[in-house]
């Protein structure tokens, strides 16, 4: 059996599907899940009372009832801050809208932008750009809440083919390799 390398997205293609959201809440949203890698599951149980926003960090309830913390960035800070300025915090979480709601919201992005996003891509894409960066295996389990090293690696086993001789290199490969690998699943 063939693995097959999930694409993960490069900084400039999560701005762009930022750029391309309807409202200032999926823009949160999308730039949350890429900026913490956190699960669909542990986003749509974030309260008001779970983000600290001096220390850029929020609570995460993981499977087990378990805690971790997970970071943010300071431009998902001010995205965050935005939405929940104009929003109503009475609901069960600050999105106010529930697991399938999300998947919609995203699938209806891919569809429009013609690149791959789901809550799992967001998650590839964290540990892909942590890895980029130069943090260790061992860090991006840490930061991502894995518990395995071997999914870290699998996640960050397409970054190897990013490196290229010029800007425009990157999003050819990345077309290039997106295709390969549709047109894997679509023959198989």
């Amino acid at each position: 059996m063939r693995k097959v390398i999930l694409p993960s997205l490069a900084k400039e293609q999560v701005t762009y599907l930022i750029s391309q959201a309807d409202n200032i809440r999926d823009k949160a949203i999308i730039r949350l899940l890429a900026d913490s890698g956190i699960r669909l599951n542990e986003l749509i149980n974030i309260k008001p009372d779970h983000i600290d926003f001096e220390t850029r960090t929020i609570i995460i309830w993981r499977k087990g009832a378990k805690q971790r913390k997970a970071p943010f960035t300071t431009r998902t800070l001010h995205l965050l801050n935005e939405y929940l300025s104009t929003t109503n915090n009475g609901r069960s979480n600050i999105w106010g809208m529930r697991r399938r709601g999300i998947q919609i919201m995203l699938y209806r992005l891919e569809k429009r932008t013609g690149l791959p996003c789901s809550p799992h891509t967001f998650r590839r894409t964290f540990a892909s750009n942590l890895h980029r960066s130069g943090l260790d295996v061992e860090h991006i389990m840490m930061a991502g809440g894995w518990k395995s090293p071997d999914v870290v690696l699998s996640y960050t086993s397409s970054v190897k083919f990013e490196v290229g001789p010029g800007p425009g290199w990157i999003r050819g490969v990345l077309n290039l390799t997106w295709l390969i690998l549709l047109s894997t699943v679509a023959f198989n």
